[in-house]
Formats: structure tokens, C-alpha cells, sequence
């Protein structure tokens, strides 16, 4: 029978990609590794490494394996701290992922909302969209938010709306003084945010000026939001950022509106499928709505 100590010495072995190593960081001999992943093989009914010379590599069967083995042991992880977590507080835990350029709108009106029921405890983490989507199916947040569109059959997503583009220019500079055209703004050095493997915000902004057949002059990839503002100021370039974060006040940083209003960006929520039951989840649902219709009738922007 399949336990989770094979699933544990299989992602050890895969990752170090040699059985001494692997050995080493899981403080065993080799030999019973070597037995325990022939084993685990067997149990399978397919090989899951190539053996050669200097080490051993993944089959296709082997990086199919590796990924869920590594949803798996996530959500065991997840689920005893979980369960720790409500035998201390006698609570129920609800964690929520977001992309930081959300977090300047509505999402806080929510989390506050939430917290006010006694029997909650809200936990967020800030993770890009792609690492949302990966949380929600192991457990570890149960709803998420963000801005790009991932096709995944266990997460469903909801449109809450879209919002404008505003460009983020150094206080003072020329583009300050009416709304740009992209045209205009490809001429410009421009910092582009986050970096990394995966589906990202700047990858939408580079599509946004590919699709006019336009190319931007990107200077600078930076990992957030904040240090691609902290440039901005620095007079380093200007870079294009969601509608909401202009409420994020920054000295030597002036927001424009783009000349093409057109140019919008959506807001997503991410949950797993079919995952609406559950009276947590009705009751964000609830409150969702009601600050969705506040933006669209003018109430909140």
C-alpha cells in the first residue's frame, strides 16, 4: 500500500536527482531509498526515473507523478496546520490569496467585514495568480484574487470587474501634462512588474501594446509593485498600474490617465469548482456582491 513516506522519499529523489543526495537530506541510508522507490515503481505499474551514469531524470510518467505527489503532501501539511490552528482558537480558518495591486480597493472593506464574525480567523497570503490557482487546489487559501486568466479544471473564476490603466509618472515629467497615448509612451523607458516563470501582469501589459502594434521600451523587470514605484520616483521610468493603486500615495509619483480609457485590466476571484456550499464561502459571496454594485453605481471606486 502506497504511503505518504513514498510520496516524500519519490519528491526527494526528484528533486536532488541522484539517490546519495537524496539519501543525505532525508537522513537515511541509501539502500532503503533505492528499495522504497523500487517499490513505490511497482506500485504504480510504470517507471518514473531514467537511470544514467551521473544520476537519474524523470520519465513523462515520473513529472506527471512529481506534481501531484507535491499537491498531496501540501495538503497534509496544510490540513494539520489547519487543524492545529482551530483546536487553539476553536475557530474557523479561511485563508485568502491576492495579488498586491488588489489590495488597494475593496479587498480590505472585506477582510474587515470577515473579521467582525468572531468564529473566523482570516489568514492572507500575497501570491501571484498562477501560485493562487496551485494554493487553491492543495488547500492552502480557499479563495483568491488576481488579474490573469488561468485555465485550470479544478478552479473556476468570476469577473468582479474591470478597472482603467493609469501610467505611474515621475512627479514633473512631461507626460504629466495630459493623458499619453501608448504611442507616446513607447518612447519612454518603462518598468514592467513582476518577473518570473508563469503567467504575470507584465505579460498582459507587453500584450496590451503588442496588440496595437506598438513595442514598449521596457528598462527595468522588478519582482513587485513597490519597487517598480520606488523606480518610478527615482525618475528611472514610468510603468502602468491598475486604477486602484492610485490611492497608494507616493511622494515623487504623479498617476495620468492613458489617452486610450479603453484599456482596461480585470479583477478576478479564483475558487476551487463547485466550492460555493459552505457557509463561509456564501457569506464572502454576499459581501462580495454588495462591493461589486458599490463600484459599478459609483458608490466606491
Amino acid at each position: 500500500m502506497m504511503e505518504l513516506r513514498h510520496l516524500r522519499y519519490f519528491v526527494a529523489v526528484a528533486e536532488e536527482g541522484n539517490l546519495t543526495r537524496a539519501a543525505e537530506k532525508l537522513c537515511i541510508a541509501q539502500p532503503p531509498l533505492t528499495r522504497q522507490i523500487k517499490q513505490l515503481e511497482e506500485m504504480v505499474g510504470v517507471p518514473l526515473f531514467i537511470r544514467k551514469p551521473r544520476g537519474l531524470e524523470l520519465t513523462d510518467g515520473g513529472a506527471y507523478f512529481l506534481v501531484h505527489a507535491k499537491q498531496i503532501l501540501d495538503k497534509v501539511m496544510v490540513t494539520i496546520e489547519g487543524t492545529q490552528q482551530i483546536a487553539k482558537k476553536r475557530k474557523t480558518l479561511f485563508s485568502i490569496g491576492f495579488v498586491p495591486s488588489v489590495f488597494y480597493g475593496q479587498l480590505p472593506l472585506m477582510v474587515r467585514r470577515l473579521r467582525k464574525n468572531k468564529n473566523l480567523e482570516i489568514v492572507l497570503h500575497e501570491l501571484k495568480t498562477q501560485e493562487q490557482i496551485e494554493a487553491l487546489k492543495t488547500g492552502k487559501i480557499d479563495i483568491g484574487f488576481g488579474r490573469l486568466r488561468i485555465d485550470d479544471p479544478d478552479v473556476e473564476q468570476e469577473l468582479l470587474f474591470e478597472e482603467p490603466l493609469l501610467a505611474a509618472i515621475p512627479s514633473g515629467h512631461e507626460l504629466g501634462t495630459h493623458s499619453p497615448s501608448l504611442k507616446e509612451l513607447s518612447e519612454f523607458p518603462m518598468i514592467t512588474f513582476p518577473t518570473g516563470p508563469g503567467a504575470h501582469f507584465s505579460d498582459f501589459i507587453q500584450g496590451v501594446f503588442y496588440n496595437r502594434g506598438l513595442k514598449s521600451n521596457v528598462s527595468q523587470q522588478v519582482n513587485d509593485l513597490q519597487t517598480a514605484l520606488s523606480l518610478v520616483a527615482s525618475e528611472m521610468g514610468y510603468t502602468l498600474v491598475p486604477e486602484q493603486v492610485h490611492k497608494l500615495r507616493r511622494e515623487g509619483i504623479e498617476y495620468v490617465k492613458l489617452q486610450d480609457t479603453s484599456i482596461t485590466t480585470q479583477v478576478l476571484a479564483s475558487r476551487r469548482r463547485g466550492d460555493n456550499a459552505n457557509a463561509v464561502m456564501r457569506l464572502v459571496n454576499t459581501i462580495l456582491e454588495e462591493l461589486v454594485e458599490n463600484r459599478r453605481t459609483g458608490r466606491y471606486s
